[in-house]
């Protein structure tokens, strides 16, 4: 069946086939003969003279015809009298219109015969037909091909891939398939791609049925991609892909192999309702990775070439087909490597040693730094625990500052460690980036690769000695407001050093709030309450700084609830154990112990007065405690 559609994309004019084909204009040929010699006839005539330029020849009409001599070709038998040959007639006298000056018949041999030619051709030739021919030559648009007529074959059909250049087929003898007889025309269009494909397409099915996964078959590469090859093996194209032509490493096919190579490659899968091959070459040797982790067991040291840089790492070829990942982190001890292009580049040849292999992913984990010795191991001999170091203020954070100690090391100087009386919001506080610090190495963790550092501990720690010495418990000092806080108020005392005075000890009454009495930045005089070394802290009062010695042992008894003087007791006399009883004056100290008001507990104070003055404004009181005293004498 023909391909109605293939036919629409040949684009031939028919003044271009014409031409080409030297044919007659349409519609110039009379197939039919008749008994009467007529203009495009087909007539038998024997040849009756042969000259240099012209043959004469009795057609059975009332004058002879002339055919020009050259009509003959030089390899074809020259002209002989008495043959007989098949003529069309050009011209004939009275009919043409145009008097012929030799009164003869003007016939055409070479034209006849063409016409003879195309008369065969229709006879037995049709659209599906597979013809055999030579080309000719090239046209526009395509290929001629003899087949006992010129017909046309398209460029789009010469091959299943186009070739470059199709004038390369010239002189060659092809098979085709004619797509269409256009009779009126006198064309006939064939197609050699067409017969290519029904070739192929009997033949995949028969290479199908004998294809198995394994097998080494040989092919031609018909075609290159930057992924792979196409190889053809014989009726169906395999690829083969751009991994599975070397174990090593590759950047383009055309690298392993060319257009027109025969290989010999073997089949790796097979997807037959596809029709899709998988090939390869590599697998034709055994892969380098079988005995991998005997040629290069974990530990040992190799060299290698830098292949290829990521913003990851580096790939280190071993050898072909096998290359290792140098991973950013295991290229140095102590450098920052923000990028392993910072320390090799392509081609570079390394020393690295095998630190995992994965034989499944087909992986090897290499290292560079290993080859050195790692200066952790031995910091704390260089710097050790206890020694003072020198050492540039490389970055800030809000927790501390790292200290660089040698090329690559870092030590941690924690805010903690930086001032013993000074609370350090940030470290740009005390130091500042890029510049050099002194301090001491506290702590060595090799393991974690961590050094901690002190500043403040350069010197003695002044809550030991220096500040409870000048810092001593009913001292009045002064110092400015540095804090608000809902509980009280932080008192700077001097650089660094503050003190806390409670909400409670800001003013006899009671206060709410602290910014009802003092301001942020305000001096006061404060007096010294506590100096707590263990804790570090100093605890103040400004309500106090008025009071007399009495009132500040009232305030005691106050708060620890021990009176300052001995209570004497009345009333009666007790076992060895104490008195009987209390007066009720007493009683009442635990009670206001918890009271706000210092009137109340100056009056509870010294409960023995309080006694003796109750005896005194109650003499009925002080008869019954003489009674009691008298009977318990009589029973004893």
């Amino acid at each position: 069946m023909v391909n109605r559609n293939l036919i629409r994309e040949f684009d031939v004019s028919e003044d271009d086939y014409s031409s080409a084909l030297d044919e007659l204009e349409q519609g110039e040929i009379d197939w039919l003969e008749g008994e009467d010699v007529s203009i495009n006839q087909i007539v038998e005539g024997t040849i009756l003279r042969v000259d240099d330029e012209f043959v004469m020849v009795d057609v059975g009409y009332k004058s002879e015809g002339v055919i020009p001599r050259n009509e003959w070709e030089e390899n074809e038998q020259p002209p002989e009298v008495g043959q007989t040959v098949s003529l069309l007639v050009e011209e004939v006298e009275g009919v043409s219109g145009v008097p012929d000056d030799r009164g003869m018949i003007v016939l055409s041999k070479q034209k006849a015969e063409k016409i003879k030619k195309w008369q065969d051709v229709m006879e037995s030739v049709h659209e599906g037909d597979i013809v055999q021919g030579d080309v000719t030559r090239r046209i526009k648009g395509g290929l001629l091909v003899d087949i006992g007529v010129n017909v046309f074959l398209p460029a789009s059909q010469v091959d299943i891939r186009r070739p470059p250049d199709i004038g390369e087929y010239i002189g060659k003898k092809i098979g085709c398939i004619v797509l269409k007889i256009d009779e009126s025309r006198r064309n006939i269009v064939v197609s050699r791609r067409s017969l290519i494909e029904r070739e192929r397409a009997t033949k995949k099915a028969d290479l199908l049925r004998e294809l198995q996964i394994g097998q080494v078959r040989k092919g031609i590469v018909k075609n290159i991609a930057d992924f792979g090859a196409f190889v053809d093996l014989g009726g169906i194209d395999g690829l083969l892909h751009i991994t599975d032509m070397s174990w090593g490493r590759i950047g383009h096919p055309s690298e392993m192999v060319k257009i027109e190579d025969e290989l010999e490659v073997i089949i790796l899968k097979i997807d037959y309702e596809r029709e899709k091959i998988a090939l390869g070459l590599k697998q034709k040797s055994a892969s380098p990775w079988e005995e991998i982790d005997q040629k290069y067991p974990i530990g040992s040291v190799h060299k290698g070439t830098i292949v290829n840089v990521m913003s990851y790492g580096a790939f280190v070829k071993l050898e072909d087909g096998i290359e290792g990942l140098v991973h950013i982190s295991e290229m140095s001890w102590t450098k920052r490597v923000s990028h392993p292009s910072d320390l090799v580049s392509t081609d570079d040849e390394v020393e690295v040693v095998v630190l995992g292999i994965n034989k499944e992913k087909q992986e090897i984990s290499l290292g560079m730094k290993q080859i050195q010795e790692n200066p952790w191991d031995r910091v704390d001999e260089r710097q050790p625990i206890g020694s003072i170091i020198k050492g540039r203020v490389r970055n800030l954070t809000n927790y501390g500052a790292f200290v660089e100690i040698e090329e690559g090391i870092d030590g941690l100087l924690h805010v903690s460690d930086m001032s013993w009386t000074r609370k350090i919001g940030h470290p740009s506080d005390m130091i500042e980036k890029g510049k050099e610090v002194e301090c001491k190495i506290l702590a060595i963790d090799k393991e974690r690769r961590r050094i901690a550092l002190g500043l403040k501990q350069m010197e003695e720690d002044p809550w030991v000695n220096d500040i409870p010495n000048r810092y001593q418990p009913g001292q009045l000092v002064k110092g400015k407001v540095t804090k608000l806080t809902n509980f009280g108020v932080f008192v700077g005392l001097e650089d660094g050093l503050e003190g806390l005075l409670h909400i409670s000890e800001l003013a006899d009454h009671k206060v709410d709030s602290p910014e009802e009495v003092v301001k942020l930045g305000e001096e006061l005089e404060v007096k010294i309450l506590r100096v707590d070394s263990e804790d570090r802290k100093i605890g103040l009062s400004r309500k106090r700084v008025e009071w007399a010695e009495e009132a500040e042992a009232e305030e005691k008894e106050k708060e620890t609830g021990t009176p300052s003087t001995p209570i004497e007791l009345k009333g009666g006399i007790g076992s060895d154990s104490g008195p009987l009883f209390k007066p009720a004056s007493h009683a009442n100290i635990e009670e206001s112990s918890d009271s706000d008001d210092p009137a109340a507990c100056a009056e509870d104070a010294n409960p023995a007065e309080t006694a003796e003055t109750d005896q005194a404004e109650d003499p009925s009181q002080a008869e019954n405690v003489a009674e009691t005293e008298a009977a318990i004498k009589a029973d004893r």
